[in-house]
């Protein structure tokens, strides 16, 4: 098993923005999120975090995220220092 650490983007539509998301996540894939920065308004929102875990659950974790509606992207950088 591989440890990896991947830097994303999350962006919420209304439904998964008032969900428990990020302890899905944890508790469901056993991955560890570092949440970077977010916001939320008005039911949607966003969200950059750092997700480690083992490379097969960080990638069961974007399916599932993705497969209730949330749009997972890449980031490049450190979102802190700009």
């Amino acid at each position: 098993m591989t440890q990896v650490h991947r830097r994303l983007r999350l962006t919420f539509p209304p439904g998964p923005a008032t969900e428990p998301v990020v302890y899905e996540i944890t508790t469901r894939f056993g991955v560890v999120p570092n949440i970077r920065r977010a916001a939320i308004a008005d039911h949607s929102g966003w969200l950059v975090c750092d997700l480690g875990g083992d490379d097969g659950a960080v990638a069961e974790a974007i399916a599932w995220m993705e497969s209730i509606g949330v749009a997972v992207s890449a980031v490049e950088g450190d979102i802190l220092e700009g």
